[in-house]
C-alpha cells in the first residue's frame, strides 16, 4: 500500500485576505457563486462585494440554509446549473464549506473555500460530511481533489465568536491521537493510502499548538486582539488538523462524535465539542497513561471543552442513551475500526462512562 498525502492547491492566511478573494478566482471561473449565510452576508458582504467591485466577473449569492444535507446540496446544484456559475465560494463555518465542496462536485466546477471561523479542519479536505436535514449524521462525501483554493482571513476570524475557535481546538485536538491508532493499526486513511512521514508530523505539530498556544490564542481573542498565538491556532485548527487527519486518518474520536449526533441533547453542540469528548474517551479505550490523560483534560478544562457528559448537555445519563451512541459509533464503515484493537459497542459504551467519570474528577480538582 502507498503512502499518500493530499492538500489543496493553494492556501492562504492573512489579515484582510478576504477584500483578495477576486484575486484567486480570477483564474478558475468568471461567473462566481458565493454560498453564504445571510447572516455572515450581513457581515462581511460589503467587502466580498468590494473585491469583486473592479473586475470582469458576475459575483452573485446564495442564502445557505444552515445545514449541509442532499437537499441543501442540491439546491445550489440546480441554481449553478440554471445559472452557469462557473466557480463557487464557499464562506463561513464548515457546513456551508461542506455544502459547497459537494456542489462543485456535483456540478463539476472549481470551489474556493473561504472559513470566516476556525471551529473545524473541513476546509483543507476532500470530503463533506453530510447530515440530514434535522442534523443527524448521515455519511462521508469523498471527492477526487481537494478544494482548488483556501483563503482565511484572520481579522475575521479573530473576531468571530470565541467559542467557535474553541470548538476548532476540539476539533485538532483529536488530529494526533487519532492519527497515532491509524499510524499503529496501519490503517487505510481518507487519502487512500497509509500516512506519510510528513502528514504525521503535521499532526504532532498539531497537538503542541494547541498545548504551547491554545490558552494564550483564547485569552487574546477575549481581549479582542489577533497576536501571533491567534494565528498559529488557526493554521493549527485548518491546515495542521485538516492535512493531519486526511492524510494520517480518523478513528474513534470522530466516531464516537458520529454517535453523539443521535442524542438530541447534543444538537446544540458544535462539532469540535462533541470531537474533544469522544477524544477521552478514545484514550480510555487505548489505556493511554494518566500522565497523557490528564494532559488532556485538563487543556479541556482549560479552554472550556467539554469533559463530561452533562458538560455535552446529557442531564438524564442512562444506559440506553450511552449505548445508542456506542450502537451508532460502531455502525458499518465508521472510522472506529481503525483503532488498533477490536472494538465493539460494549467496549465504547464503557470508555464514554469512564470517561466522564474521569473527566468529573479533574473538573472537580480544577
Amino acid at each position: 500500500m502507498a503512502n499518500i498525502l493530499i492538500s489543496p492547491g493553494k492556501y492562504v492566511q492573512g489579515p484582510g485576505e478576504i477584500k483578495n478573494l477576486n484575486t484567486y478566482t480570477k483564474h478558475l471561473g468568471e461567473n462566481p457563486l458565493a454560498l453564504i449565510t445571510p447572516s455572515g452576508r450581513k457581515r462581511i458582504g460589503n467587502l466580498i462585494e468590494e473585491s469583486f467591485k473592479c473586475s470582469n466577473t458576475n459575483l452573485a449569492f446564495f442564502d445557505f440554509d444552515g445545514e449541509c444535507s442532499e437537499n441543501q446540496i442540491n439546491k445550489v446544484v440546480k441554481a449553478i446549473i440554471e445559472n452557469k456559475y462557473d466557480v463557487i465560494i464557499g464562506i463561513g463555518g464548515g457546513k456551508t464549506l461542506d455544502t459547497a465542496k459537494a456542489a462543485a462536485f456535483y456540478a463539476k466546477i472549481p470551489v474556493i473555500v473561504c472559513p470566516t471561523i476556525a471551529s473545524t479542519d473541513a476546509p483543507c479536505s476532500a470530503l463533506s460530511v453530510i447530515y440530514s436535514d434535522k442534523g443527524m449524521f448521515e455519511r462521508y462525501l469523498f471527492f477526487p481533489s481537494n478544494p482548488n483554493v483556501v483563503v482565511l482571513d484572520t481579522d475575521v476570524i479573530a473576531h468571530s465568536p470565541l467559542r467557535l475557535t474553541v470548538s476548532g481546538m476540539g476539533d485538532a485536538l483529536a488530529t494526533f491521537f487519532e492519527a497515532r491508532a491509524c499510524k499503529n493499526s496501519n490503517a487505510i486513511t481518507t487519502a487512500g493510502g497509509t500516512c506519510t512521514q510528513a502528514a504525521y508530523a503535521l499532526a504532532i505539530l498539531c497537538y503542541q499548538t494547541l498545548t504551547q498556544e491554545g490558552l494564550k490564542a483564547k485569552l487574546a481573542i477575549e481581549a479582542g486582539v489577533c497576536t501571533k498565538s491567534v494565528e498559529n491556532i488557526i493554521e493549527a485548527n485548518t491546515l495542521l488538523s485538516g492535512l493531519g487527519f486526511e492524510s494520517c486518518g480518523l478513528a474513534a474520536a470522530h466516531a464516537i462524535h458520529n454517535g453523539l449526533t443521535v442524542l438530541e441533547e447534543c444538537h446544540g453542540l458544535f462539532h469540535g465539542e462533541k470531537v474533544a469528548f469522544g477524544t477521552i474517551a478514545q484514550l480510555v479505550m487505548e489505556n493511554s497513561t494518566a500522565q497523557e490523560l490528564k494532559e488532556v483534560i485538563m487543556l479541556c478544562i482549560s479552554l472550556g471543552l467539554p469533559v463530561t457528559l452533562a458538560q455535552l448537555g446529557i442531564k438524564d445519563i442512562t444506559q440506553e442513551k450511552v449505548m445508542a451512541v456506542a450502537n451508532a459509533a460502531c455502525a458499518d464503515g465508521e472510522t472506529i475500526y481503525n483503532m488498533p484493537m477490536e472494538v465493539n459497542p460494549k467496549v465504547v459504551y464503557s470508555a464514554i462512562l469512564a470517561a466522564d467519570s474521569i473527566g468529573k474528577y479533574y473538573l472537580n480538582s480544577y
